[in-house]
C-alpha cells in the first residue's frame, strides 16, 4: 500500500503597499480634525505615502525611554508619532481655516493644489 504524502500549504505572501496619494506634503501647515490631538496646528515633519500617515509637529507625542549608551545619556525623550493623513486638513492661506485640497493641471503638466473654500493656489513648501 503506498503511504499517505501530505503536501505543505503554499506559503502566501502579501502584495507589496500601495502607495497612497496624499493631500499634504513635507512643510505644509495643518491641523488636526479628530483624535485626542483635535484642534492642534502644527507644520508637517514627514510624510509616509506606503502607509498614508503623516507625521505632525507637536500632535501624537510619545515617550521613549532611551538607555544610556557611551556617545549619549539616558532618560525619557518625547517624539511626535506618526497620523492617519485622513485626520489632517491642509490651512487655507487666505483665509486661515482648514479646507479641502482639489488639484488642477495646468498646461506645462504640472499639478497645482488648490483650496476649496478660497479658490486660491496653496504653494509647495520644500
Amino acid at each position: 500500500m503506498k503511504p499517505l504524502v501530505y503536501k505543505k500549504a503554499k506559503r502566501v505572501r502579501h502584495a507589496p503597499p500601495v502607495r497612497m496619494k496624499l493631500h499634504v506634503t513635507k512643510g505644509d501647515t495643518v491641523q488636526v480634525i479628530s483624535g485626542d490631538d483635535k484642534g492642534k496646528r502644527g507644520k508637517v515633519l514627514s510624510v509616509f505615502p506606503k502607509t498614508g500617515r503623516v507625521t505632525v509637529q507637536g500632535v501624537n507625542l510619545q515617550v521613549k525611554h532611551q538607555r544610556p549608551t557611551q556617545g549619549a545619556p539616558g532618560g525619557k525623550i518625547t517624539r511626535e508619532g506618526p497620523i492617519p493623513a485622513s485626520k489632517v486638513m491642509l490651512i487655507d492661506p487666505k483665509s486661515n481655516e482648514p479646507t479641502r485640497v482639489r488639484r488642477r493641471r495646468d498646461a506645462d503638466g504640472t499639478v497645482e493644489r488648490i483650496a476649496v473654500k478660497s479658490g486660491q493656489s496653496i504653494v509647495r513648501s520644500r
